[in-house]
């Protein structure tokens, strides 16, 4: 068998469109309705339902899918180790929004200095999914919603949520001494995506956990209009401690409300958990684990300068 057909009907199952299954290979729609067609042929059996506008698997793709997801992913990564211990390829990666030690620039652009044979390709998402199933090698997210099955390595260490004002604000409108006070205040709000509800902030009072739904009066899913609309006096915001540091630095932020804010557990790098992994993931695990070794001293003294 073609080992190339494998890879065609992979992407099909995962995107569920001839198209969109060609532009992720870099081929034409119609040579992957081809491959499709020369697969089932050589097997004698039906793989996917077509229509005019999308494709589904019938039961026996459905299960031939599921046989040969992992371990083609292992076989990949073993030819690729065989090859050449040069890593090279593209690297697909998804990251969480608010993951600002990996998002802020530095990480990323010493990794493609080191790597000039690696390609980054990284999808910022809040959305909840399969990065297996999607196609990533791996993503970027918050140790509390990691699934067991994938292994994960520390980006951060822990970290905190804070909610924050602008000095000219509080002076105008007081400062909250409760979460229960934000009631009454302009909050600015944040929601991953126009479907889903607004994130309710969340706080802690001797050892109980809650969250407010506060009134906002901006609700976006963008932090940096969040951060902006904050420094200008529009209001309280709410978000990673990280992502406001170098404000509450300068002291054109305040934060508000610590005793209701402990840590947390940090952000990682996790990955599907396989006997072979590829050059190219093993360079950004090790490169993730050297850079938070470099910058956890600097974060801390950016926090002690608050």
């Amino acid at each position: 068998m073609d080992f190339n057909l494998l890879r065609i009907f992979l992407a099909v199952a995962q995107a569920d469109n001839f198209s969109a299954a060609a532009e992720r290979l870099g081929v034409t729609r119609s040579a992957v309705s081809q491959g499709i067609r020369r697969l089932e042929d050589e097997r004698g059996v039906a793989l996917v339902h077509r229509t005019t506008r999308s494709v589904r698997l019938t039961e026996a793709g459905a299960a031939f899918h599921a046989a040969i997801a992992n371990p083609y992913d292992e076989i990949t990564a073993a030819l690729d180790n065989l090859a050449t211990d040069t890593p090279r390829g593209t690297l697909r990666i998804a990251v969480t929004s608010i993951a600002d030690r990996f998002l802020s620039g530095p990480l990323v652009a010493s990794f493609i200095d080191a790597y000039p044979q690696i390609s980054l390709d990284i999808t910022v998402t809040d959305a909840e999914f399969d990065i297996v199933a999607e196609g990533f090698d791996a993503g970027v997210r918050l140790g509390e919603v990691i699934t067991q099955d994938m292994i994960a390595v520390a980006l951060t260490g822990e970290q905190r949520q804070v909610a924050v004002a602008a000095p000219a604000y509080l002076a105008e409108h007081g400062t909250p001494a409760h979460p229960r006070d934000l009631m009454t205040h302009r909050c600015i709000g944040w929601r991953p995506a126009p479907e889903r509800a607004p994130y309710r902030w969340e706080f802690e009072e001797d050892g109980r956990a809650f969250d407010v739904a506060v009134p906002a009066h901006l609700t976006t899913n963008d932090m940096q209009l969040m951060i902006r609309t904050a420094l200008a006096g529009g209001g309280i915001t709410f978000g990673m401690e990280e992502t406001f540091l170098p404000h509450l630095a300068a002291g054109s932020l305040v934060s508000i409300l610590d005793p209701f804010l402990p840590p947390f557990a940090g952000f990682f790098l996790f990955y599907p958990g396989r006997r072979n992994i590829s050059p190219k993931l093993r360079a950004m695990i090790e490169h993730v684990r050297r850079f938070r070794s470099n910058s956890a001293s600097a974060t801390e003294r950016l926090r002690a300068a608050t």
